[in-house]
């Protein structure tokens, strides 16, 4: 049932759909909290103790109040429309952002200074300056979400999933053990996109993840393959024990020391944050559910702070994902339950338990999913005609991963792409176009979506308008651009002159006569 024409209608905490959304989004949560982990032991090489007495809990807490509070909004709307089939927003730690304030602003930190507390130190700062924009942008939200095309704000959605959500994972499944991925795999795209259900009802995510443990454990200690570490499994159970998140005002203050290298990468990525929750309230919206944006971004913004203050480098989010929980009956329990295990495992230092008892190959199948559903949505969800955009909208998230990329490999190796820059472009790596086409790839796959819809909807006085905002947001770096900028040395860049041309261009058609015979809706 999804409506009821009684005004006492009863809207369940939990149904049985729930149980697929709670595995989903639930084991989707704790392997980005077992990512984060890693990359901050791994990358950054910060003590154990801070890792999982500070960080993961500090997380764990603000996820806790988001995934709670979004069932609250769930359940809330639920009622005011008379529903049962309402699904709450999902909410985790940002992925790009988690790569992006590790590898760009700790790590350069670590390297220079040897001192992983101080990277740790402005990492906390950077995130608060970022969830402070965040959270302002709960005020403009609602105007830009207005004026902009639905294919744009999904269009650059679907680019970030497919390109920071999908791609990684996928590479991931075929190595190293690709009979463990194809298997979970199968598993997950049988029981959530064909619909096969699994013996006593058991939820695709959990037999995924359960088959893929057992394969991995069962090649280890027979000798097939060295896939887990028994070893390491079992000193990780020392590790168990009440892990409180404690105020760590001092270590965010110390990292403000040195604030202006923070504020040219903090305040474009707390735009791309708010932007990017604007465009999952969207593609809730497309599935159904209308939320209130500016609720649900300043609810993002201060939970964002909150986990700051506590010892968090890393955002909060409004998850991609919420037309996939839907599609596979998730409510309002799966949300609320999330909220729960988070905390739990979070508050109890499991998180390294999990680390080495579940392989990390059996969870990245789920992301998978969520990957292509959000794909997908952008095509589904908006007219025909309007594809050629969403193409246009995905194609600065591909640039900026494949900077990323090059950049990781340059760093592995101790150079950087000033010092090869040269042997780059012989060989067909165009480094300086990837890194234009890539800054700030959510605004502008959102500016160059928007303008092609205006073009194909034949109202290139609104097309031009977005193109002059594509000027004003390039002139001042929060797109094609690594960095808050005043143009060049003041003067207007030379991408900031080709929006300026292209917003006269657009204008220029109003008085140029269309072919009639070339309508929109056939192409």
């Amino acid at each position: 049932m999804t409506k009821n024409t009684e005004s006492s209608l009863k809207v369940p905490f939990w149904v049985p759909g729930d149980w697929n959304g709670f595995f989903g989004l639930g084991t989707n949560s704790l392997l980005n909290i077992l990512v984060l982990s890693g990359l901050l032991l791994g990358v950054v090489q910060m003590p154990g103790e801070v890792v999982f007495g500070r960080v993961v809990p500090a997380v764990g807490l603000m996820l806790f109040l988001s995934n709670i509070y979004y069932g609250f909004m769930a359940r809330r709307l639920a009622l005011k429309e008379n529903r049962t089939d309402v699904t709450a927003l999902p909410a985790g730690p940002s992925v790009p952002h988690m790569f992006i304030v590790v590898l760009v602003i700790m790590l350069p930190v670590k390297i220079a200074t040897g001192d992983p507390i101080l990277a740790w130190q402005v990492g906390l700062a950077w995130a608060f300056i970022e969830g402070l924009v965040n959270l302002s942008g709960a005020f403009f939200a609602p105007y830009i979400r207005k004026l902009t095309p639905r294919a744009a704000l999904l269009g650059t959605l679907a680019g970030v999933s497919i390109a920071f959500i999908s791609i990684r994972p996928a590479m991931q499944i075929l190595s190293p053990y690709p009979w463990i991925g194809l298997v979970c795999l199968a598993i997950v795209l049988g029981g959530w996109f064909a619909g096969v259900s699994f013996p006593w009802k058991v939820p695709a995510g959990l037999v995924a993840i359960s088959v893929g443990t057992v394969m991995a454990w069962g090649a280890t200690l027979f000798g097939w393959a060295p896939v887990m570490d028994p070893a390491a499994l079992r000193e990780s159970f020392g590790t168990l024990g009440i892990a409180l998140p404690v105020p760590q005002l001092s270590n965010l203050i110390a990292g403000f020391k040195n604030i202006a290298p923070l504020l040219v990468t903090a305040i474009p990525f707390g735009v791309y944050d708010f932007i990017e929750a604007m465009d999952n309230v969207e593609s809730a919206s497309a599935a159904g559910d209308e939320y209130n944006v500016r609720e649900v971004l300043f609810v993002d913004g201060f939970n964002s702070i909150i986990g700051t203050v506590l010892g968090s480098p890393f955002p909060n989010a409004v998850y991609i994902g919420h037309p996939g929980w839907k599609a596979v009956g998730g409510r309002i329990g799966y949300s609320l339950a999330t909220g729960v295990l988070v905390i739990t495992v979070t508050l109890l230092n499991i998180v390294p338990v999990l680390l080495n008892l579940i392989p990390l190959v059996a969870i990245l199948p789920i992301l998978l999913y969520i990957g292509a559903l959000i794909g997908a949505q952008a095509f589904q969800a908006t007219p025909r005609h309007h594809a050629p955009a969403i193409v246009l909208a995905l194609v600065p998230h591909f640039a900026a991963w494949g900077k990323s990329q090059v950049d990781g490999a340059l760093t592995a190796a101790g150079a950087s792409a000033r010092d090869v820059m040269d042997a780059l472009t012989a060989n067909g790596v165009l480094y300086d176009g990837m890194t234009k086409l890539g800054g700030g790839a959510i605004l502008s796959g959102l500016v160059l979506g928007a303008i092609a819809v205006f073009l194909l909807d034949r109202k290139p006085k609104l097309a031009a308008g977005y193109a002059l905002a594509g000027a004003v947001l390039s002139y001042f770096g929060f797109m094609h651009a690594e960095q808050v900028q005043f143009g060049a040395n003041g003067l207007p860049t030379a991408i900031t002159v080709g929006y300026l041309l292209l917003a006269a261009l657009c204008y220029g058609f109003t008085y140029l006569p269309y072919d009639k015979n070339h309508l929109p809706e056939a192409g």
